[in-house]
């Protein structure tokens, strides 16, 4: 289906048409009417889908046919400042020829950039897109023009719930007008999640696009590893075949630094990127990776849902992740769009159970593939047999 077929604002077209798009995805096709309808609207789909678009196209549309009075049109909630950058980027591409204004609001900045936010959220951007406790720290001081908010978008819900944000989306919640649209988009819909659903929308439409399951075109391979085994590993695969990008995901700060430095030494075009780096940092970083002056980023998951960039060659999964959920983000960030990719996942002996639980998601077994002889022989992967420590409960905690 092409975007001139939803009758949406010529400008937004004009928009559409500059950045390249050509045909809507399932779950834009899906969601885009009823969303420009004004329906509530639940929307299960994985990364890489094009939901950012499905809920920023008839949002801006819909606000272009009411006149601007200086208030807050959307507000779009977001678990990590990541993810509230690159929508506001989106945001900032599809509504270039429209006129409308959009801010993101995130903490981990200076008072300037506290400062900033607090002009926009008074004077009124159109559309703002934060994460939950540097909006309610906003919303607290009683200045935010909130009071003929239009819509309320959730996005990561489930990202959200895991982070420990279900009181702070209450409150939020609380401070705005009872009449207004409510779209909530998430990978996984857990029992709490249709709790909070059913407290915020009334009477959605759902829309369901192969939730919980990878893109098709990524090629996934595990390799079955003692921990010692994973850097030579990883330096292996590196050195095996030329790639202009690349990301590899570790579990744990230390372990990102570590391999990251290794790397470094071996005179690979990396970087680290984690919470302990500044903001300021962290965006240098990834514009660095997306102008491929950077080939490989070695992260945390903090950077698993909120990266939006094209081509990338290769995931390694350096660590099992400890949800099952950010597996399929992770490997989500290759095959973007109508492209393929590939995804290596080293299974230490202690993860091997929760890379079971990956392979239950799934709903099938993920190819395993042999570890090169100069590294010596591997664990056997059973099991049956092995204490491995399964999924951790989570807490809310930054990793």
């Amino acid at each position: 289906m092409k975007f001139e077929e939803f009758g949406l604002d010529q400008r937004l077209v004009e928009g559409i048409e500059a950045i390249g798009y050509k045909k809507a995805t399932p779950i834009q096709e899906q969601a885009i009417p009823s969303i420009i309808g004004g329906e509530d609207l639940i929307g299960s789909a994985q990364t890489g889908t094009g939901k950012t678009a499905a809920f920023l196209l008839p949002i801006i549309h819909r606000i272009l046919q009411t006149e601007h009075d200086g208030s807050i049109r959307a507000l779009v909630i977001v678990p990590t400042r990541e993810l509230a950058v690159q929508i506001d980027q989106q945001m900032e591409g599809l509504s270039y020829f429209t006129g409308l204004s959009s801010i993101a609001v995130f903490g981990g900045g200076d008072g300037s950039g506290f400062e900033r936010e607090k002009k926009a959220l008074t004077t009124g951007a159109d559309v703002v897109i934060g994460t939950p406790g540097r909006l309610i720290a906003h919303l607290n001081l009683g200045y935010v023009r909130i009071d003929k908010l239009q819509h309320l978008i959730l996005d990561e819900a489930d990202r959200m719930l895991d982070m420990g944000f279900y009181d702070d989306l209450m409150k939020i919640v609380r401070y705005l007008p009872k009449q207004r649209q409510n779209l909530l988009f998430s990978a996984t819909m857990p029992k709490k999640m249709r709790e909070m659903a059913n407290q915020i929308l009334v009477n959605p439409v759902e829309v369901k696009i192969a939730v919980s399951k990878p893109a098709e075109r990524v090629l996934q391979a595990a390799f079955i590893v003692y921990d010692n085994q994973k850097i030579e590993l990883a330096k292996y695969l590196l050195k095996a075949k030329s790639l202009t990008s690349i990301i590899i995901f570790c579990s744990t700060k230390s372990s990102t630094k570590r391999l990251s430095k290794e790397l470094k030494a071996l005179k690979f075009s990396c970087e680290d990127i984690h919470s302990d780096l500044e903001q300021s940092k962290r965006e240098e970083v990834l514009r660095d990776f997306k102008n491929r002056k950077l080939n490989i980023l070695v992260a945390t998951d903090i950077l698993s849902r909120g990266i939006d960039v094209e081509d990338i060659d290769l995931v390694i999964n350096y660590d099992v992740p400890n949800d099952g959920e950010d597996y399929i983000h992770r490997i989500g960030r290759t095959a973007r769009a109508a492209s393929k990719g590939v995804a290596f996942t080293f299974v230490g002996e202690e993860e091997q159970y929760k890379f079971q639980a990956i392979e239950q998601l799934l709903g099938e077994p993920v190819p395993k593939a042999k570890i090169p002889e100069s590294l010596g022989s591997g664990p056997m992967y059973n099991v049956t047999t092995k204490k491995g420590r399964g999924f951790k409960k989570r807490n809310g905690r930054r990793r």
